[in-house]
């Protein structure tokens, strides 16, 4: 595909700077005449066009943010919904949220539905489908359109644009040290495939925690389940097949409240004989039997920090200028302490 040229390509090659370039092509006094037929000629001769669908943008805001989550059921992307609704309109937006229910083709056609003026940007999780597959076309031709889009938790390095994310392996890593400080020696992960970044870099923090603790890695105590968890009898026979787990760090709420009813089942105590961390401070965590240690990744907060670099994005004047002008915000995580882990500070 041929390069589009932009004002940061012409202010390079004749080594002036943007924003001289952008008054050149206005036609500014403030510019010299030399320069500014020198910058239109060179513009005229590469065939530059300013991006007139992010400038329709600007002129033409909807109001509206559209805001694509992979999962409706799961606590975490309705707290970060609420925080990105709350932060929306109290500035005068609407939102208008599509659920990819983790299909890269639903994925896609909510993007091409709401990417034809109905929006001002997308705020967006990736599906499991998206990421496995790796295919981020959809993001870039929407991007390349220059409608603004943010990603939350799970992103991608392959599209350029503002992300806000927890450090899902430091996150990994704590737990891991926290339950090893407690005396567990024989600690298990539950997590997914390691396509889903979140997964990946929480078992990666998980790995490097035993490392350091010197724990050679057992592959066999890291059970790999479906994102979607069909679980099929595997948390079962996991557990009895290794009656010498002691607890367990799982990477999501729902893996980590499912194996605790199975080792309860198999007539293990939680925690005495076994304990469970998950990730997600939601309701079944809060009312689970015991109670759900957990790691809270404030959504609500990551929802309202979304928001606001989507719509700081929206309401600043478009100029090329801005275009490398990208930020990754890191929300701090909080351990929440109860009753299936006992844990030493």
């Amino acid at each position: 595909m041929k390069h589009k040229i932009t004002l940061k390509d012409i202010a390079r090659e004749l080594d002036v700077s943007i924003s001289t370039v952008s008054k050149a092509l206005k036609n500014s006094e403030e510019i010299s005449t030399d320069t500014r037929e020198k910058v239109q000629a060179f513009a005229r001769l590469y065939n530059y066009k300013p991006n007139n669908i992010a400038i329709s943008l600007k002129n033409k805001r909807t109001k509206n943010i559209g805001v694509i989550i992979p999962d409706i059921v799961h606590h975490f992307f309705t707290t970060v919904f609420r925080g990105i609704e709350k932060y929306a309109n109290a500035r005068g937006y609407n939102v208008i949220v599509c659920v990819s229910d983790e299909s890269f083709d639903k994925e896609v056609i909510n993007m091409e539905l709401l990417a034809n003026g109905s929006i001002d940007g997308f705020i967006m999780a990736l599906s499991a489908e998206t990421q496995m597959r790796n295919d981020f076309n959809h993001l870039r031709e929407v991007t390349n359109q220059g409608i603004p889009l943010v990603l939350f938790d799970r992103v991608t390095e392959e599209i350029t644009c503002d992300r806000v994310i927890i450090d899902d392996e430091a996150a990994g890593r704590e737990v891991t040290q926290r339950l090893l400080r407690a005396g567990r020696k024989r600690i298990a992960l539950f997590t997914t495939e390691s396509y889903l970044n979140v997964s990946a870099k929480r078992e990666s923090g998980y790995r490097k925690a035993l490392e350091a603790n010197g724990i050679p890695v057992n592959a066999d105590l890291i059970l790999r389940l479906p994102f979607q968890f069909e679980d099929e009898g595997f948390s079962e026979a996991f557990l009895k097949r290794h009656p010498e787990v002691d607890a367990v760090v799982c990477v999501n709420e729902i893996f980590a409240i499912r194996g605790m009813r199975l080792a309860q089942q198999l007539g293990r105590r939680v925690p005495e004989d076994i304990s469970f961390i998950g990730f997600t401070d939601g309701i079944l965590s809060r009312y689970s039997s015991p109670s759900l240690t957990t790691v809270d990744q404030h959504g609500e907060q990551m929802g309202e920090t979304a928001a606001a670099l989507l719509i700081g994005k929206v309401e600043r004047e478009y100029d090329e200028t801005d275009e490398d002008n990208y930020r990754t915000e890191v929300i701090p995580v909080t351990l929440i302490e109860r009753e299936s882990a006992l844990l030493r500070t």
